[in-house]
């Protein structure tokens, strides 16, 4: 599981954004993560227009303490800045498709 080199976003850009986001946090390193990767790839795939934006987690990283994220990998579903579901080391599509059905 490859991380982001861009900027993570701000709290506030989340809180106040427009639309569906997934918002994955979680490290290169986590065996969980890289485990769950291709279910959430292609869950996600599925819904055309969803961003998704994975933030890499960790000590001092103040975004997932914002979301109170105590285990990787865990997704946040957002619409329109209002958390409406989550995920937490995901295993299986059927939990993954209900909580984005619930964004889009």
């Amino acid at each position: 599981m490859t991380m982001p080199d861009s900027v993570v976003p701000e709290r506030d850009d989340l809180d106040t954004g427009q639309g569906p986001v997934v918002v994955e946090f979680g490290t290169p390193w986590c065996g969980y993560c890289q485990a769950a990767q291709p279910l959430i790839t292609e869950v996600i795939d599925q819904a055309p227009g969803v961003r998704h934006v994975r933030v890499e987690d960790g000590k001092g990283r103040r975004l997932g303490r914002s979301y109170q994220v105590k285990l990787w990998p865990t997704l946040i579903f957002l619409k329109d800045g209002q958390e409406r579901a989550r995920c937490v080391r995901p295993t299986d599509r059927q939990a993954l498709t209900a909580a984005l059905e619930s964004i889009v």
